[in-house]
């Protein structure tokens, strides 16, 4: 029997839920505000230090407020509006940029407000339970009202005219609803430890690869002229011909996006490429080291599957055999990051192949760039299975979170 059609259950614009649950509306059930329009803020008045919080859309972070990147403001401009004068409890929700991102208020490490692109929501009267409907808000449906107001728009701005005809399920008590805001709480915490270990391990590969890729006197010395033979890629011109791109049956088709942090592509292309696109690009197989030469520079990867490569990186096509491939890779990952340092304002805004032919890279033996490069894959494998365990747990809330928000699993 369909769940639609099951005993306790009716159908509403979120699907089915419970019979003694309710379908509440936003703007009845709750106050929003927002800085009127900026007040005659100015990110002039943005100050490194102060006694006053700011928030804006880029504190958000995995659905709380990142206080380490708030900037401050003078008291004037908290006393301006006691509406926004945030407190604990607050769900907040971007409205305009990247509009949608939600963001719970844990905890107020100082008197805060905020800059006009973010709306405050808080229940009337304790109508709802504030953690419960933040969950609400970071929800597959949240995300589909959010896709259906602006389809077909290129404005990114989240009026309250629209939100408040939000509506959204309500478990009958303020009881049941903290134990489902409980219960995925449990589970952003898991995920949350799981992100600080990574960034804990990251740490630690980061400073063993300084430690280990830091030459001695018995290391030679040579060029990446001398030690490899490149190319860059290739791409039919002009750019953005429909008939370039075959999204279904096309191969991978590599740029500078498709090329992570991490040394590694990213599992799947942005874009992949047709046969017809395929004929004037370069295929590189699985196994190849690759380098971004625009945008973001410097991101370095050997290949985990067959792809075309664009114009806008590097192919090494071959290199000595002196040199291991994951130790060449990480020796010129390295020395980008030490141009980096050198480059103003940290960023190295270009680099052509002929300026990089001139890079020096210092390695040892090859039984001890071995040794080197197995300490450091085995460090990299940690880290991928714990990103593997992190994405299941994601997988698992999402999970959980349609089960609980729809009634389908009651916990009291």
């Amino acid at each position: 029997m369909e769940l639609e059609m099951e005993k306790g259950f009716k159908q509403t614009e979120f699907g089915t839920i419970p019979n003694d649950w309710k379908e509440v509306n936003l703007g009845k059930s709750s106050v929003l505000k927002a800085r009127i329009g900026w007040q005659g803020l100015t990110t002039a008045e943005y100050l490194k230090t102060g006694d006053y919080f700011l928030i804006t859309g880029t504190d958000f972070k995995n659905g709380y407020i990142d206080w380490d990147n708030c900037v401050y403001v003078e008291r004037i401009r908290y006393d301006q509006d006691k509406n926004i004068q945030i407190k604990v409890e607050d769900v907040l929700v971007t409205k305009d940029g990247t509009i949608g991102k939600v963001a719970y208020v844990d905890k107020l490490p100082m008197k805060t407000t905020l800059n006009s692109g973010v709306f405050v929501i808080r229940p009337i009267n304790n109508f709802y339970n504030a953690r419960y409907f933040y969950f609400v808000l970071r929800s597959r449906h949240f995300k589909e009202f959010l896709g259906k107001l602006t389809a077909g728009s290129t404005i990114s701005h989240l009026y309250q005219k629209d939100f408040v005809h939000y509506s959204f399920p309500l478990p009958p008590t303020i009881a049941e609803q903290k134990a489902i805001a409980t219960a995925l709480s449990d589970v952003d915490d898991l995920i949350s430890c799981l992100d600080a270990l990574i960034a804990k391990k990251k740490a630690i590969k980061q400073g063993a690869m300084q430690q280990l890729l830091t030459p001695n006197e018995s290391w030679e010395t040579k060029t990446i002229k001398e030690l490899a033979i490149y190319r860059r890629g290739s791409f039919p011109q002009p750019y953005g011909l429909s008939k370039w791109y075959d999204d279904i049956n096309g191969m991978p088709f590599v740029q500078v996006v498709d090329v992570d942090k991490n040394n590694k592509l990213k599992p799947e292309t942005k874009q992949k490429i047709s046969l017809e696109g395929s004929k004037k690009s370069v295929f590189v197989e699985k196994g190849t080291i690759i380098l971004t030469l625009q945008g973001s520079i410097g991101r370095i990867c050997i290949t985990q599957y067959d792809a075309y490569v664009d114009r806008t990186l590097l192919i090494f096509e071959s290199i000595s055999s002196d040199i291991s491939k994951y130790f060449f890779m990480l020796s010129v990952w390295l020395k980008f990051q030490i141009e980096k340092e050198n480059a103003p304002g940290g960023i190295i805004k270009t680099i052509t192949k002929e300026a990089l032919s001139k890079f020096e890279i210092t390695y040892p033996e090859i039984n001890e760039q071995n040794r080197i490069a197995q300490i450091l894959s085995d460090m990299d494998q940690e880290l991928e299975e714990l990103a593997t365990k992190k994405q299941k747990y994601e997988h698992i809330k999402q999970g959980m979170m349609q089960e609980l928000l729809t009634g389908k699993i009651r916990l009291v």
